[in-house]
C-alpha cells in the first residue's frame, strides 16, 4: 500500500492536475478489476477503464462523472496519466506493451459512466 505522505509530495512536485482521491481510486479500481479474473494477471488499459467505470457506477451512481471532474478527470486519458504517474512512482508495474494510448482507444468515459448495467 502506498505511503500517502509520499504520494502527496510526489503529486505536489510532479503532477498536481489530479486530486489524491483520483490516485487512490485508480489503485482501488485496479484491485477491483483483478477480482473479476480467475487468476491474477496483468490488466490492460481498456480492462482497467471498464473496471473504473463499473466501480464508479457502484460507488457514485449518477454523480460519478461529476466526482471525476472534481478530481481533475475529464477523459479516459486522464486515467492513463494517473496510471503512468503511479508507474513512475513505483506503485504500479507496466509491461513493454503498455502505452498511454491504451487509455484512448474508443472509450467514451461519460457514456460508460451513464450506462445502466442489468443485475445478474
Amino acid at each position: 500500500m502506498m505511503n500517502e505522505d509520499r504520494l502527496l509530495q510526489w503529486i505536489a512536485e510532479h503532477d498536481s492536475r489530479y486530486h489524491l482521491y483520483a490516485y487512490r481510486f485508480v489503485l482501488e479500481a485496479l484491485r477491483y478489476t483483478q477480482f473479476f479474473f480467475k487468476k491474477p494477471r496483468h490488466i490492460t488499459g481498456q480492462e482497467l477503464l471498464a473496471g473504473i467505470a463499473r466501480l464508479a457506477r457502484e460507488r457514485f451512481g449518477g454523480m460519478a462523472y461529476t466526482v471525476f471532474q472534481e478530481w481533475g478527470i475529464h477523459s479516459s486519458r486522464d486515467f492513463g496519466n494517473i496510471v503512468f504517474n503511479l508507474v513512475e512512482l513505483g506503485e504500479v508495474k507496466k509491461t513493454d506493451e503498455d502505452r498511454i494510448e491504451d487509455f484512448d482507444a474508443g472509450f467514451d468515459l461519460l457514456a460508460e459512466l451513464s450506462r445502466v448495467e442489468m443485475p445478474g
